[in-house]
């Protein structure tokens, strides 16, 4: 199947995650897509294909090789984002794009703009497939699916090109933090792996921050407003008091390698106010830094308000980077498939986590290759076709070069 087929295919699949669910899949409709590629992965092939009552799909492409040659896997994730709904998807191609506005949507209104998302300038002259303004487009991450069943399939077609045990890996969830809590590195058994979920051509991320959320929980002192003189503690006013005080390092400042405070919300009242943030930071000892930094305002504040502060803070994933750094060979493979295919390696650090992040200290090194979809999660999203077929080129080198290795 031609890998343009393969990925409008699954984008007809609406495989929306849910942020609100409690269960793995944390919407049922995931299902579908899983259950697709069992067909399809066992149609093709593979060998080993499975799916676990999570939805989790993994599949086994069998070295053709007598050579020792390490396992090696691919990950994508079937779920698109909460952010924009992803149900009857209405994909278009675009042909020898000519650098103009794109329109979506004449009668709505709906133009993806050059002045807005001037990356559609780097593509000119090149077929890029859009929605038609109303849902996302799903190539995070159908696009990685796509571009590893596709390598794949070329692989089984071509036996004469030899490769050691190669494993695939589908996962649920990974839009709402879940993809790797359920993945079963074990079973997984290779000795590295690689998602295919970034963006742009030539991408290759290996950092990602450090994160962890943190919770204030504030007591306040009701009194009635007449007579509350020296006794009220509002709440409320504590909270905006703490949230004053707090570092003007937020994501709206800062860029890069440059970590940050994120206020995620605040509610409350005069008796109870919660303020929410979550902390990133590249940098290690940076991160752990920021976490004394807003504790100490607590204790700071609890003198003032006679202990009205509470914290409570949670890690929620490391920087893949400390785990990538003694096996750098799995990017200077990926440098050297790249090269091959005639694509710049770009090295991006993620602003924000990864399924790869988690699964590198599951003991699954994995860092993440460029997809090639652009403008994720909302209807403005789009897919160069160039970038797809690229993808899917260096997903079939990786695998060439670790026989070759």
């Amino acid at each position: 199947m031609d890998i343009v087929e393969r990925f409008l295919k699954y984008v007809s699949f609406d495989t929306q995650s849910s942020e609100t669910s409690d269960v793995t899949p944390s919407t049922e409709k995931q299902f579908a897509l899983a259950k697709y590629l069992v067909e399809e992965l066992t149609a093709l092939g593979m060998t080993e294909v499975e799916m676990d009552e999570h939805a989790y799909v993994y599949a086994t492409l069998p070295a053709n090789t007598d050579k020792p040659v390490p396992t090696i896997g691919f990950i994508a994730h079937m779920d698109t984002s909460p952010d924009a709904s992803g149900k009857d998807v209405k994909p278009r191609i675009v042909e020898n794009y000519d650098g103009t506005d794109i329109v979506l949507d004449a009668e709505a209104g709906i133009v993806t703009d050059v002045k807005t998302f001037p990356e559609l300038l780097d593509h000119i002259g090149e077929d890029i497939i859009v929605t038609d303004g109303h849902t996302l487009l799903g190539a995070d991450d159908k696009a990685g699916i796509a571009e590893i069943v596709t390598a794949i399939e070329w692989l089984i077609a071509h036996p004469e090109v030899k490769h050691g045990k190669v494993r695939v890996g589908f996962n649920p969830d990974e839009e709402i933090g879940m993809g790797a809590h359920k993945f079963n590195v074990e079973k997984f058994s290779c000795e590295w792996a690689y998602t295919m979920d970034g963006g742009e051509l030539g991408e290759i991320e290996y950092e990602n921050f450090n994160a962890a959320a943190a919770k204030i929980e504030i007591t306040g002192v009701s009194v009635h407003p007449g007579y509350a003189k020296g006794k009220m503690v509002n709440a409320a006013l504590v909270a905006a008091e703490f949230i004053s005080r707090m570092p003007a390092e937020t994501p709206a400042t800062t860029e890069g390698y440059e970590g940050f405070f994120h206020l995620t919300g605040m509610e409350g009242g005069v008796e109870h106010a919660t303020v929410s943030y979550i902390i990133r930071d590249h940098d290690r000892a940076k991160f752990e830094a920021r976490k004394a930094q807003i504790s100490a305002l607590v204790d700071e504040m609890n003198q003032k308000y006679n202990g009205a502060l509470a914290i409570t803070v949670k890690d929620q994933y490391y920087n893949m980077l400390e785990k990538i750094e003694p096996v750098m060979h799995v990017i200077d493979l990926i440098k050297m498939a790249m090269k091959e295919a005639e694509v710049t390696p770009k090295v991006v650090a993620i602003r924000g986590g990864t399924d790869g992040a988690q699964l590198s200290f599951m003991g699954l090194p994995c860092p993440n290759i460029f997809a090639g979809g652009l403008n994720f999660h909302g209807p403005h999203e789009f897919l160069p076709i160039p970038n797809l077929k690229k993808a899917s080129e260096v997903v079939i080198n990786i695998i060439i070069a670790t026989a070759a290795r």
